[in-house]
C-alpha cells in the first residue's frame, strides 16, 4: 500500500522515484510477494524503507520469487518525497535489514519508470551440485544431483528452447502469466569443478519455468531421457508430459535488464561469488 498521499504509480512535482538493487538470501523467507505472516523479503524490505523514511514506503518489484529461491540483483521502485543523499537510501536502509537482505544502489529514474514493466528482460542462475553425496554446508545455496551429467547433451537440449515458443509444458499450475509465450534469448551451461551452472535469458518467465526446465534438463543430461525429447516437452504444451520441477535450492534471480541509458547496474558483488 502506497504512503498516504503518495501514489505509487505516479510522481508529482514533490516526490521523486527511486530505483532499488537488492541481494537476498531467500531460505527464510515465504518468497519475495508480500504476506500476511509478514515474513516474506517485500515486507523486511519495505519495513526497513519506512523505518528510515519515518513514514510509509511501498515497493513494486522487478520478479517475485518464490519460497528458497535467491537474489542478486532484484531491482524495486517506489516514490518518495523525501530528499535524501542516494547513498544514505543504501546505507540507512541496510541498518534495519536482516543480514540476509541488502541494498546493494540507490539511483533516481524517471516518474514514468517501472521496475516489472520497463524490464527488456530477465535472468536467471541456476547452481546445481553433481556429487554421489549431498552437500551439507551449500545444502541452500545449490541444487543435487548424484548421477553423473553429459553436458554436450544437455547443451544440445537447451539449444531447442532458443527463440520465441510457447513454454506451457514448463509452466506452473498457479502460473498468472497473460499468455505462455515468450523469447528464450539464451541459456548457458558450464561446469567449475563439481558444480555445474545454468544461466537463463529470456523476455520474461512464467512461474516455476526455470526450475521446470531444469527438471528436464537434468533428466536429458543424466540419460533419462533424450535430446529429441525436450522438443517434444515443448510442442506437448503440457504440464503433464514434462519431468518434475526442480528443487528451489540453487535458483538466483540474477535480474531485470533495462534500456542502457538508464544506467541502472547490471551487475552486483554476489555474481562474481557465484561462480
Amino acid at each position: 500500500m502506497a504512503a498516504a498521499g503518495v501514489p505509487l504509480h505516479a510522481s508529482p512535482a514533490a516526490t521523486q522515484r527511486l530505483a532499488l538493487g537488492v541481494s537476498y538470501r531467500g531460505e527464510r523467507y515465504h518468497g519475495w510477494q508480500s504476506q500476511p505472516d509478514g515474513c516474506t523479503v517485500q515486507d523486511k524490505l519495505e519495513k526497513a524503507l519506512s523505518e528510515f523514511a519515518a513514514m510509509p514506503v511501498a515497493t513494486l518489484c522487478a520478479g517475485r520469487t518464490d519460497t528458497g529461491v535467491h537474489g542478486l540483483n532484484q531491482v524495486v521502485h517506489f516514490d518518495t518525497p523525501l530528499e535524501r543523499e542516494l547513498f544514505s537510501w543504501v546505507r540507512g536502509t541496510n541498518r534495519y535489514l536482516p543480514s540476509d537482505i541488502a541494498v546493494q544502489w540507490c539511483q533516481p529514474v524517471p516518474a514514468q519508470f517501472h521496475a516489472r514493466n520497463s524490464a527488456r528482460g530477465r535472468r536467471y542462475r541456476y547452481l546445481l551440485l553433481e556429487s554421489a553425496v549431498r552437500p551439507a554446508i551449500e545444502q541452500a545455496s545449490c541444487g543435487w544431483v548424484f548421477r553423473p551429467l553429459d553436458g554436450d547433451a544437455m547443451q544440445a537440449a537447451a539449444q531447442l528452447l532458443i527463440g520465441e515458443h510457447d513454454f506451457s509444458s514448463f509452466r506452473s499450475a498457479d502460473c498468472q502469466a497473460l499468455s505462455p509465450v515468450k523469447q528464450m534469448r539464451e541459456i548457458r551451461i558450464s561446469r567449475h569443478g563439481a558444480y555445474w551452472r545454468f544461466d537463463f535469458e529470456a523476455s520474461a518467465f512464467l512461474h516455476h519455468m526455470v526450475r521446470n526446465l531444469m527438471g528436464c534438463l537434468v533428466a536429458v543430461g543424466n540419460g533419462t531421457r533424450s535430446v529429441a525429447w525436450m522438443g517434444e516437452v515443448l510442442a506437448a504444451r503440457s504440464r503433464a508430459v514434462a519431468a518434475p520441477t526442480f528443487a528451489a535450492q540453487g535458483l538466483y534471480f540474477v535480474g531485470p535488464l533495462y534500456d542502457a541509458e538508464l544506467g541502472l547496474p547490471q551487475q552486483t558483488a554476489a555474481m562474481d561469488w557465484l561462480l
